[in-house]
């Protein structure tokens, strides 16, 4: 292509045409042979993990959160060997409205726990999925800059792929890998408040939900079920000109509590106020924590709540399973576009046709054995 600037209206302008550009790509490469990725048995999984070996302890969770059968497979054995050296940890599950600061608070609140008390912290953090794309960003980390870099510290962020609010059976199942890593300290970060609550509620032994003031009306966040889950409620920027809104707040926080009933545990939820961002009041929060960790071990409640949520858990994949052999059915598969049409053109109830579709599978299942 001629440059325009040789033109004679350029005169005593010249641009020379350079020289032609090198492929992007090094054509020696093409030639060199793919080396394959050596696969990791089921004993590589389990030696890495019992190592603290956080590059295969990754692999691993990367492999509880594929959805392919083999993967699957494997997954269950790598975990099924690491159990026994599970349960040494102390499991605290975060939560708040969207904007709380748990993100940073995590970041906060982990660098306090390692400096105060040593040991290894986990982060399973869960990060929303669009609905449309069904991809999620997986930026948590950057707001957690001082853990992110620690040499303590594991941070997982996970999709939560539209499978209740991000926390299933897949985060139980990682927090017993990173427990026989060594991690002592595992920190399960939830999406927000809504359906996940309850889930995670179901394996951590301590919830802790952060609060906003100076938001509008601090009792809408009362009027939520997830209050009566809470083992500790703290109001986040407590900071500057909000320090007497956070003040207003943990006193309608206070008062409320007084209106559930008392907890299983005995235990009496406390309402702080801390500043994230300013490092305030972090170490009461953790006294906070490790006083009720004492207390529900010295009476009897905290085996009894792990042995309730081993029970919950196995329940629950049972219903997954079910749900599952359901779906994959091949018989159903093919029948249940047909009663979707069925019903929406209102020639079938919907319960007549779940009905129909019920007794197939079991028809099914019964011609199996």
């Amino acid at each position: 292509m001629e440059h325009p600037e040789n033109c004679a209206e350029y005169k005593g302008l010249t641009v020379n045409a350079g020289i032609e550009q090198p492929a992007s790509v090094n054509p020696y490469l093409k030639n060199r042979p793919r080396r394959k990725k050596r696969e990791l048995t089921v004993t590589d999984y389990v030696d890495g993990i019992l190592k603290g070996d956080v590059t295969v302890l990754s692999q691993a969770v990367t492999l509880v959160e594929s959805m392919k059968p083999d993967h699957q497979v494997t997954a269950q054995e790598v975990i099924e060997k690491c159990l026994p050296y599970s349960g040494n940890s102390i499991r605290v599950g975060i939560s708040g409205v969207p904007g709380a600061g748990k993100s940073t608070s995590i970041d906060v609140f982990g660098l306090h726990v390692l400096e105060q008390y040593g040991g290894k912290l986990a982060v399973l953090a869960i990060d929303p999925s669009s609905e449309r794309s069904k991809g999620s960003i997986l930026g948590d980390k950057t707001r957690m800059e001082k853990l992110s870099v620690h040499p303590k510290s594991f941070i997982r962020p996970s999709p939560s792929a539209g499978s209740l609010g991000g926390v299933a059976r897949k985060t139980r199942e990682t927090i017993i890998l990173c427990e026989a890593a060594g991690y002592d300290k595992i920190f399960v970060e939830t999406v927000g408040v809504g359906q996940s609550e309850t889930a995670v509620h179901s394996m951590v032994d301590f919830f802790l939900l952060i609060q906003l003031a100076g938001t509008g009306d601090e009792l809408q966040g009362i009027k939520r079920g997830i209050m009566e889950m809470a083992d500790g409620i703290v109001i986040n920027k407590a900071d500057g000109d909000n320090l007497e809104r956070a003040r207003l707040a943990a006193t309608q926080f206070r008062n409320a509590l007084h209106l559930f009933p008392a907890p299983e545990s005995g235990w009496t939820p406390q309402v702080l106020t801390y500043s994230g961002f300013y490092n305030l009041g972090v170490k009461e929060i953790w006294d906070m924590i490790y006083k009720y960790i004492s207390f529900v071990k010295e009476n009897g409640y905290f085996v009894y709540r792990r042995n309730e949520q081993s029970k919950y858990w196995m329940y629950e994949s049972i219903n997954e399973h079910l749900r599952d052999s359901f779906y994959h059915n091949p018989r159903i598969e093919a029948l249940l576009a047909d009663r979707e049409q069925q019903v929406l053109q209102g020639n079938l109830t919907s319960f007549v046709a779940a009905k129909s579709l019920l007794d197939t599978y079991f028809e099914d299942m019964k011609q199996a054995r």
